[in-house]
């Protein structure tokens, strides 16, 4: 076997198994997740809501991997979403008393946020207010990808 012959299937290997190594991080989150809530139970706890906001693809730092859209509903007890998030691992939910639209912008305020819990589901999702949290002491609610320092999407809801 040729010197040459050795470095092209080493390369092929190694191109390949980074290739099933990242295909297994997008796709495993989508293998692993829970099942999202149905759009009757959605609705049936946004009624409740105090405030509603919208998650929008075309934000600064939104792109095809880390996207979301829809309906944000904010309540006493929850916040609701009627829509999609793009799939990942480690998703959380913040409150910003500012809109976030950003990296940048979320790493410097991440001190004045509340993290609220974690996001399981990409297709809706209800995330339980933690005891003593006040929506109505923030404006935006955002995900954010803990994993890969990643901004995916927010709404400014009041």
């Amino acid at each position: 076997m040729t010197q040459s012959l050795k470095f092209w299937l080493a390369g092929s290997h190694l191109l390949v198994a980074l290739l099933g190594f990242a295909l297994g991080i997008y796709l495993l989150p989508i293998l692993t997740a829970p099942t999202a809530p149905s759009a009757s139970e959605v609705q049936a706890l946004s009624q409740g809501a105090t405030f509603t906001g919208q998650f929008r693809r075309d934000l600064k730092d939104s792109d095809p991997l880390h996207w979301g859209e829809g309906t944000v509903s904010v309540g006493p007890k929850a916040i609701v979403l009627a829509g999609r998030i793009a799939p990942g691992p480690d998703y959380k939910l913040y409150l910003s008393p500012e809109f976030v639209e950003t990296e940048a912008d979320f790493r410097r305020l991440k001190a004045t946020m509340q993290r609220v819990g974690d996001v399981k589901t990409f297709e809706n999702f209800v995330v339980a207010l933690p005891e003593g949290v006040d929506p109505a002491r923030y404006a935006t609610v955002i995900v954010w990808c803990e994993s890969f320092g990643q901004f995916i999407s927010a709404a400014r809801y009041r």
